[in-house]
């Protein structure tokens, strides 16, 4: 899968009946070329423009073609490690470059015949479709991959998963199994954005730049004002859902420690909205390696980790899900469910591309 960072696609090997998790195997980052990454970049505007203005969406051939070649190296490198095993089924997400639920639309980019038919492997993608065709939200849909991972390493609930990616988002597990999940609000995507508006770099490195600001009161009073965190459960975001523009008369700095302190404020806002609050918060994604995000949320939570303490791959939860979702699609068994999606009951989704064989390489 390639995440709204947009830094390049994370695939991972497990082994999965669907329901259980009885094994990893290796995982890589099959980075984009600048190219690639301006071509997504554009690609992604347009069709938030379009999103926006209720317009047609754009061709977004180009983009697709990139979305697609990437996964497929990304795919041909994993199987060709040597602890690889045998691969059975693919899951695939692809690259979402809009995400509006409210119209019953979220669209992710990437050729899934295309890749089942050159690696001769079945693969599952639109894993989305079905419960935004039954009015649920399309996302988030790791939670019950989130759930999978809590009983395998024997987690005491309640307990939250908090991905940190350009969203983020979490997934509540209660004591007797049930699960809540949503959007908090903006995570990594508008330090990126923002960081890159001013030539800073592509993102935060370690926090540093955060580190040397102060919270402007002011700035994050208006960006905690947004309608987004009225609204009731279920709910969830597309990246460019949020503006800069209450950060852009302050310093770099200044707005980026601003920015770090209005995640960890949705977060601690959202845990408000849980039936019971957490007793440890297992963060994952990209945003836990900002030493900075980490305290502000430490200092708003109880009981945060990294979860790569617990032994789990950070940088590659995801991925790993899409397999473990693909799996269940399979089997018919259910990837989305009412506290997760808003959906009306729990519900099975996505759809399998079978290769032709002939064309397998």
């Amino acid at each position: 899968m390639s995440g709204t960072s947009l830094d390049g696609v994370d695939a991972a090997i497990i082994e999965t009946d669907g329901e259980t998790i009885q094994g990893f195997g290796p995982a890589l980052l099959r980075p984009y070329t600048d190219q690639e990454r301006a071509c997504l970049i554009a690609a992604t505007e347009a069709a938030v423009a379009a999103g926006r203005a209720g317009a047609p969406l754009p061709n977004l051939a180009e983009a697709a073609r990139v979305v697609t070649t990437a996964h497929l190296d990304a795919a041909r490198a994993l199987r060709a490690r040597p602890d690889a095993g045998r691969i059975e089924l693919i899951g695939l997400h692809g690259q979402t470059v809009l995400h509006r639920p409210e119209r019953g639309l979220s669209v992710q980019l990437g050729d899934a015949g295309a890749l089942a038919d050159a690696l001769g492997v079945p693969v599952v993608a639109d894993l989305r479709q079905a419960d935004l065709g039954a009015g649920g939200q399309g996302a988030p849909l790791v939670p019950v991959y989130h759930a999978a991972l809590a009983n395998h390493l024997a987690l005491a609930p309640p307990l939250a998963f908090l991905n940190l990616g350009g969203v983020a988002n979490l997934t509540w597990i209660g004591p007797d199994g049930a699960l809540i999940a949503f959007d908090t609000g903006p995570a990594n995507g508008l330090i990126d954005l923002l960081v890159q508006a001013r030539g800073a770099g592509r993102y935060d490195a370690e926090g540093r730049i955060a580190a040397a600001g102060r919270v402007d009161p002011a700035a994050l009073a208006a960006l905690m004002a947004a309608p987004y965190f009225a609204k009731p459960l279920p709910k969830s975001l597309d990246r460019y859902d949020f503006s800069l523009d209450p950060v852009l008369p302050l310093t770099t700095e200044d707005a980026a420690a601003t920015l770090v302190a209005f995640t960890a404020d949705a977060v601690a806002e959202a845990a408000r909205l849980l039936p019971a609050p957490p007793e440890r918060w297992i963060v994952c994604g990209g945003g836990r390696h900002n030493p900075v995000l980490m305290a502000a949320l430490a200092a708003r939570l109880p009981g945060v980790v990294a979860c790569d303490a617990l032994g789990l791959r950070g940088d590659f939860i995801e991925a790993e899900a899409f397999a473990f979702l693909a799996r269940r699609a399979r089997k018919g068994l259910p990837i989305t469910f009412p506290g997760t999606t808003g959906v009306a009951r729990p519900l099975s989704g996505g759809r399998c591309w079978v290769p032709r064989l002939e064309n397998a390489a």
